[in-house]
């Protein structure tokens, strides 16, 4: 469960810090006291879309922080943070997400920075938002098959992941089919547009090591003059006569002649000697290169052709040569293909006809278990909403075949309903008002709730549109949801404030000409006054003080007995 967050320069919240517990908290206060701000923070911070716009006028950046206690046992919240490397001390985890003023922002858990992805994974384990449009999701029929396949998620998890591996493999065949049916004129360009290039890189004979001799080459030609003339100069100066190489070789002699005499020259005379012959050895060697030197116009004129040819290549087919020997084999493969894309078209046709046979089974097998749930949900449903004073509605999951698999079988699954006597079922998106799509959400939650995981469960006024005993009865759902998951819920309702097992106030303040938002937890009488002002709105008189007294008896009460 969610037991401390904390908001920092979050839209008109300045600083701000609550403890919550188990149960049902609920969050009141007057319209645009910033209720729902907390509830845009916690999603956020479980890795829901941020925006700049949220950050406090005047501040650089925004700090969510969230601490979580971890249920115990096998919850499927533990092999995620292994995965991400995330120890887990004393069982609580820590979500933080700092946004700034650049539009990016940094998330970390346990101190650990992750990424938006792992924090999105890891927050939508812990937290269940319900907000004020999410009933939209019951308006849209594809969501429907969805929902049931999680209430069936026990029976249908190794068949379904049997299905999505074995169609994830027919999709990616079906697309390699679909390309090597493009029409023949396409093909025809394509497989004249390969064999030219593979023609011309053939002809091109590329090496990898080749360019960079050829520049070397270049430069050499280019600098002939220069080399020979340098080179001729250097060897005159150590092998003309009484030039460099005679006069060490006097020396040479000279010394060799004391060495035997005084040893302190021993070291000198070998050091002279050693140079003589390197020397020697230097003029040697230069003579040969100028005896090899040839200035060759024509090879010059080879070798620019060359290089302007690397450089033509590299513009057409890559920047380096790794990256054109690359294509020249990409293209190849390609064009080999296209060549015999007729054999590759029946053999991959038959391969579809065989993976849509094994298909067609896993698919009746899905829908078997499938119809199975479908008239438990309706049973569970149906019971659910007798409570929600709904005693007349009708509730039924409608199957349809399609004619191709999809991502989830071959069903098509939408949710009928009638709610009145006499009435046929219907597409529940088509005649379903809002108050009975928030009975039917809340329905859902209860019946999901159980077995969910989820640790805590977010409700932003769900219970819009409706009074009297169905708002009671609404209260009470929420409720018995809070018996299994925590639940927070922020409500106009005195009927679910009643019901509260901690009761927070949310007002905002203007000081210093800026406007900022706080939370209170109320208790006693200052909850009797709240619910008192829920009731009946700016009067509180002795009246209403009286009945708000008896209906937060009667939701204790009530308590007991239905939890």
């Amino acid at each position: 469960m969610l037991k401390e967050l904390s908001i920092r320069n979050f839209a008109i919240i300045d600083e701000l810090s609550v403890e919550f517990k188990q149960g049902l908290t609920v969050l009141t206060g007057e319209t645009g006291a910033g209720k729902s701000i907390i509830i845009d923070a916690v999603h956020i911070l479980a890795g829901g879309r941020s925006s700049v716009e949220f950050i406090r006028h005047g501040t650089k950046k925004a700090e969510l922080t969230g601490l979580f206690e971890l249920p115990t046992g096998n919850h499927p919240i533990y092999p995620k943070l292994e995965e991400a490397g995330i120890e887990v001390e004393e069982g609580t985890v820590i979500l933080r997400r700092d946004l700034q003023d650049n539009g990016k922002s940094i998330c970390r858990i346990n101190n650990r920075i992750v990424p938006l992805a792992v924090l999105r994974e890891i927050g939508g384990s812990l937290i269940d938002i319900h907000g004020q449009h999410e009933n939209q999701e019951l308006m849209d029929e594809r969501h429907h098959i969805a929902l049931l396949d999680y209430f069936a998620k026990d029976q249908l998890a190794t068949v379904k992941a049997t299905y999505e591996e074995q169609y994830s493999a027919y999709r990616a065949l079906k697309q390699e089919v679909a390309a090597l049916s493009l029409d023949e004129k396409r093909i025809a360009q394509k497989i004249d547009l390969y064999q030219f290039q593979i023609k011309e890189l053939e002809q091109a004979k590329l090496q990898v090591a080749e360019e960079d001799a050829l520049l070397d080459e270049r430069r050499r030609l280019m600098n002939f003059h220069k080399i020979f003339e340098r080179a001729s100069l250097a060897y005159e100066a150590i092998q003309a006569e009484g030039s460099g190489l005679d006069a060490i070789g006097n020396a040479m002699n000279a010394l060799d002649d004391i060495a035997n005499i005084d040893e302190s020259f021993k070291e000198p005379s070998e050091a002279v000697t050693s140079s003589f012959y390197a020397l020697q050895d230097a003029a040697y060697q230069i003579k040969n290169v100028i005896d090899e030197l040839e200035f060759d116009p024509e090879r010059l004129n080879e070798v620019e052709q060359r290089l302007a040819m690397y450089q033509s290549m590299k513009r057409k087919y890559g920047a380096t040569v790794e990256e054109i020997l690359a294509y020249f084999d990409k293209i190849s493969e390609e064009l080999e293909s296209l060549l015999n894309r007729d054999e590759s078209i029946q053999q991959s046709e038959k391969k579809l006809r065989q993976m849509e046979h094994s298909l067609e089974a896993i698919s009746e097998e899905l829908t078997t278990i499938r119809k199975e749930n479908a008239l438990k949900l309706s049973e569970a449903i149906m019971e659910q909403l007798k409570m929600l004073h709904m005693e007349k509605a009708t509730f039924i999951v409608q199957f349809n075949e399609l004619d191709n698999f999809d991502s989830n079988g071959k069903d098509q699954v939408a949710f009928y309903i009638s709610t009145n006597v006499g009435e046929p079922p219907k597409s529940l998106p088509k005649i379903a008002s809002g108050g009975e799509l928030s009975r039917m959400m809340l329905a859902l939650k209860t019946i999901f709730s159980s077995s969910s995981g989820i640790t805590s469960i977010i409700f932003d006024e769900v219970d819009t549109g409706v009074s009297g005993r169905v708002a009671q009865a609404i209260a009470e759902k929420i409720s018995v949801i809070s018996s299994n998951s925590q639940v927070l819920c922020i409500s106009h309702l005195p009927q679910v404030a009643a019901m509260a097992d901690q009761h927070y106030f949310i007002k905002k303040e203007v000081e210093d000409d800026r406007t900022f938002t706080t939370i209170n937890e109320i208790v006693d009488e200052e909850r009797v006054e709240e619910v008192s002002r829920m009731m009946s709105g700016a009067e509180i008189t002795e009246t209403t003080l009286k009945h708000a007294r008896e209906l937060i008896e009667m939701a204790n009460e009530r308590k007991s007995i239905i939890i």
